[in-house]
């Protein structure tokens, strides 16, 4: 599993990085099953993820209790309830894998020491920082302004696997739809 990371990180800064091994070092191998908890709303998160295989589920859910996915996040990507990692606080969200998966997961303390000591490592958290924040802006500035058909269609444009790969459940709540309305809709394109 430590090969995948490795391979990611070298990707994402190049070949030439110091400490790469003590950067790896820190990381905790973790294997789930299909549908467990992560982190749930009001514990405090303790761990940054990188997914080597599955797939995990970031959500909330709203005053009536509905289940609303903020991301489904894949292979080779990172994942963590970021502000409840970054300052302590009570998540807001929650993460359950979707899948079995193979999970490297770094604390905090031993990301805050790599981020003093690895300059790299503080290159690859301002990406992830970067990419979370971009990836959540432009999807939510999408969603707003599309139908519910325009959004199956948009995924279908721009994350194609995700709709073979989960239920239908689960993609609708990440579009924001209710399930019988994108079965419905999905049935017409």
């Amino acid at each position: 599993m430590l090969e995948v990371l490795k391979k990611h990180i070298i990707n994402r800064l190049g070949n030439d990085i110091d400490n790469l091994d003590l950067v790896l070092s820190k990381f905790i191998p973790i294997e789930t099953k299909r549908n467990e908890q992560l982190l749930l709303q009001g514990e405090y998160c303790k761990y940054v993820y990188f997914i080597a295989k599955g797939s995990l589920q970031v959500y909330i859910y709203d005053k009536e209790s509905n289940e609303t996915t903020r991301d489904i996040v894949l292979e080779n990507n990172w994942c963590s309830e970021l502000i409840s990692f970054g300052n302590g606080k009570p998540a807001n969200e929650n993460i359950r894998t979707i899948e079995p998966c193979f999970l490297l997961a770094i604390d905090r303390q031993n990301f805050q020491l790599m981020l003093t000591t690895v300059p790299q490592f503080d290159k690859v958290y301002k990406q992830l920082l970067e990419t979370s924040y971009a990836n959540s802006v432009y999807r939510i500035n999408t969603f707003v302004s599309l139908t519910a058909l325009e959004r199956i269609k948009w995924l279908m444009e721009n994350r194609p696997n995700l709709m073979t790969r989960f239920s239908s459940k689960l993609i609708a709540s990440y579009l924001g739809i209710n399930k019988d309305v994108f079965s419905r809709l999905k049935s017409k394109l």
